[in-house]
């Protein structure tokens, strides 16, 4: 594992995007994740990316703070922690979850959470040690930073690649996940058959997914098939 920590002078994530050799003449791929970050006092943002690292910028003069190096594949997810300051975790094609942490500038855990590519991760916002993964074998998996020699949960039931996965801002046991079989299933953890509902309303891969912040039962998702759906699933009107 290896951090740069000099100032990354690639003015904008856009331009390197766009190109495969931006202006500044530093080689980039494809950026495939972005995540702000929810704690207070920081105004940063994280992103990952086909060149199988980890960026973290300053919007404010446009700067890349740190490039973090230490997977082995292409990172598709990147999200900071809703309650420690400088700390984010990142999914990747080499099938583990990484938590890191600005402070120390590298990798605090290293977790071999599936044996196929990690599509998704997401962070509980009622538990600081509690993630999950959502992965091309069709699973979703529970991790708790404090004992990650085994899951505290899988879950079972799409039957393609699992795309986004989210934890609900309202409810701690409660998430939702989106697959490339079309479906979007909702999940409560704390219960002997956690499946709360499936809801099939698209006709190609469903590939992103968002609960809203204002609404307990509110949920936004989009899919190949060109469509955004926004609806209130009947399993998120009943208490969790």
């Amino acid at each position: 594992m290896e951090v740069d920590n000099q100032l990354c002078p690639a003015p904008f994530i856009e331009e390197a995007v766009s190109s495969p050799v931006n202006a500044t003449g530093y080689l980039v791929e494809k950026v495939y994740s972005v995540d702000w970050s929810q704690t207070r006092g920081e105004q940063l943002v994280v992103s990952g990316s086909w060149d199988q690292t980890v960026k973290v910028w300053d919007p404010t003069v446009g700067k890349c703070l740190c490039t973090f190096r230490g997977h082995e594949s292409v990172i598709y997810s990147t999200i900071w922690s809703p309650h420690i300051p400088g700390c984010f975790a990142s999914a990747s094609g080499d099938q583990t979850l990484r938590v890191w942490d600005m402070k120390t500038t590298g990798v605090r855990i290293v977790i071999p959470a599936h044996q196929a590519e990690i599509l998704s991760c997401d962070w509980c916002k009622y538990n600081e040690n509690l993630l999950v993964t959502g992965a091309v074998d069709c699973s979703l998996r529970g991790w708790d930073l404090r004992n990650v020699r085994q899951p505290v949960f899988e879950l079972l039931g799409h039957t393609y690649a699992i795309r986004r996965v989210k934890f609900s801002p309202f409810h701690a046991s409660v998430l939702a996940s989106c697959s490339y079989d079309f479906t979007v299933r909702f999940w409560n953890v704390s219960k002997p058959d956690p499946l709360l509902e499936t809801v099939e309303h698209h006709t190609e891969f469903t590939c992103g997914l968002d609960l809203s912040l204002q609404s307990p039962t509110q949920v936004a998702d989009c899919s190949w098939d060109e469509t955004i759906k926004i609806y209130d699933p009947a399993c998120l009107a009943v208490p969790a």
